[in-house]
């Protein structure tokens, strides 16, 4: 089993739900603040960098769902930009195998079982990703592929 560092914005239903998947399967996780990290345009690259920049965004949060925001819109540098001004809108949530160096984003069930494995479960659905409930936006301060480097 894996020891990951987990980026996850505390309080997250979505998040605490990915840990609890993650936990069951055996790894360990070093929990850290996403909105609280210390981003650089270089730490955030080791996570994003393979994927397309709109995929790079978290879809629940509250400028990307009212289209304030357009992810789709926006070169790599512009959004770079924008996710360490406002950390809100980073995918969630960012994991590091710290064994390995290698990097994950977001929380796809089959991509994060190729990737570190999880338990297999007949109830747990095809994606963890985002928030318990669609019509919420995790945005109260207590809410992919992966990468090796």
């Amino acid at each position: 089993m894996s020891h990951l560092v987990f980026f996850e914005k505390p309080g997250c239903g979505g998040n605490a739900r990915q840990r609890a998947a993650l936990q069951a399967a055996g790894h360990t996780l070093e929990r850290r603040n996403l909105l609280t990290a210390h981003w650089t345009t270089e730490a955030l690259l080791e996570f994003l960098a393979p994927l397309p920049v709109p995929e790079w965004f978290n879809r629940a949060a509250p400028r990307i769902k009212s289209g304030e925001v357009v992810p789709e819109a926006l070169d790599a540098e512009a959004a770079l930009a924008l996710l360490i001004a406002e950390p809100l809108l980073i995918r969630r949530p960012l994991m590091l195998n710290a064994e390995n160096g290698s990097r994950h984003v977001g929380f796809d069930t089959a991509a994060v079982t190729a990737w570190i494995g999880l338990e297999p479960s007949a109830q747990r659905p095809r994606s963890l990703e985002g928030c318990s409930s669609p019509t919420t936006s995790c945005t109260t301060p207590t809410g992919g592929q992966h990468a090796h480097v």
